[in-house]
């Protein structure tokens, strides 16, 4: 007995993935965010009820709270950037409705245009956090920051998935004018 998976089984899939990410994103996102108003304005101490980095957090925000601010900052930029990318993600399965008969269609170009820039954001900040963690590090004596445990490392793999995005939506827009010149011969 053979089981066969369709394209169209394969994007279900895909687009149930996509919402569990974005879900998970959203979390994130939202208990960053949350985290950082509440160390910030209401106690200092809540620095703790960070999920992951609480404690170079709490070590950055008992030396200067500015330095805490810009570091927590960056994770919230990229972690709402990273909500937003998943978001435009499923707008391709719900609102643009794949046409796979005709699947180059201007919605979709800019669709994956969005998330080049998108992608290409999320890079800018996470390598700013980056260099701004090692500036901290080698300047001022703070202890080295786990960057994959404050969601802000791996900006090289967001420059690429960028430019990678750049040249499909390059594609795209080379499908759209022979999908044009088709119909105007058929």
């Amino acid at each position: 007995m053979e089981i066969k998976i369709t394209t169209s089984q394969t994007l279900k899939i895909l687009q149930v993935l996509s919402w569990i990410i974005f879900l998970g994103l959203c979390v994130e996102a939202g208990g960053i965010t949350v985290s950082t108003i509440i160390t910030l304005f209401i106690n200092p101490h809540g620095v703790k009820n960070f999920w992951e980095g609480s404690e170079y957090l709490s070590i950055l925000h008992s030396y200067d709270v500015g330095h805490f601010f810009a570091i927590t900052t960056m994770m919230i930029i990229v972690s709402v950037l990273k909500a937003i990318l998943f978001y435009q993600i499923i707008k391709i399965f719900t609102k643009i409705k794949l046409d796979l008969s005709r699947p180059f269609s201007l919605a979709l170009s800019e669709v994956i245009l969005l998330l080049a820039y998108l992608a290409l954001g999320i890079g800018f900040f996470s390598s700013f956090g980056y260099n701004y963690s090692t500036w901290l590090t080698t300047d001022h004596g703070m202890a080295k920051a786990d960057l994959e445990a404050l969601h802000i490392s791996g900006s090289d793999v967001w420059f690429f998935m960028s430019v990678i995005l750049f040249v499909i939506v390059q594609i795209i827009k080379k499908g759209i004018e022979i999908q044009a010149e088709n119909d105007l011969t058929v």
